[in-house]
């Protein structure tokens, strides 16, 4: 059923790139604008469901205008509450943002020890430029969504032991 549906899922897409192409990069905006998890499953699916290129192309500017969009959120929504409850603990990371501008963001987005999510919303409260925001964690996140896309055309690729077919671990990654 499984290998089924990629057969299925790969005729959608020779029929309507853009249109598949474009809902997944839509669904990935919104999981990572609303700050849910998956983030980094959609990563491993776009490079099991579109290849290296195509796949990084699509996770790397839905993961950034989803950041940006999460960012914005914050900026707006909730910036004056989280300075009143926290004033202390963000006074260290206005510091460190109008110290080194997107050099800080930019060491953030290379250490794995902070989720981005978090990062998203932190940024979203210091004064840090909206643009600046967008390209310096287009460019900061890029490595790591390599990576992640790469495993993610590599997962695809799994088959088991004494059997020709794919895996069936990782459902629509088959091509």
């Amino acid at each position: 059923m499984l290998k089924g549906s990629m057969a299925q899922f790969n005729d959608y897409k020779a029929q309507s790139p853009l249109l598949i192409i474009g809902g997944f990069f839509l669904l990935y905006v919104i999981v990572t604008a609303l700050s849910l998890p998956g983030a980094a499953i959609l990563t491993l699916a776009a490079g099991a469901l579109f290849g290296l290129w195509q796949g990084l192309l699509v996770a790397s500017f839905a993961s950034s205008i989803g950041a940006t969009l999460a960012f914005l959120t914050s900026r707006y929504l909730l910036r004056d509450t989280i300075k009143q409850r926290f004033p202390e603990r963000l006074a260290a990371i206005d510091a460190g943002v109008e110290k080194e501008g997107g050099f800080y963001l930019f060491t953030l987005r290379l250490v794995p020890i902070f989720p981005f999510f978090l990062i998203n919303l932190l940024m979203g409260v210091t004064a840090i430029k909206a643009r600046t925001f967008y390209w310096v964690s287009q460019v900061g996140m890029l490595a790591g969504t390599f990576v992640f896309v790469n495993a993610g055309t590599q997962l695809a690729q799994i088959y088991h032991y004494g059997n020709p077919q794919p895996l069936d671990v990782f459902p629509l990654a088959y091509s």
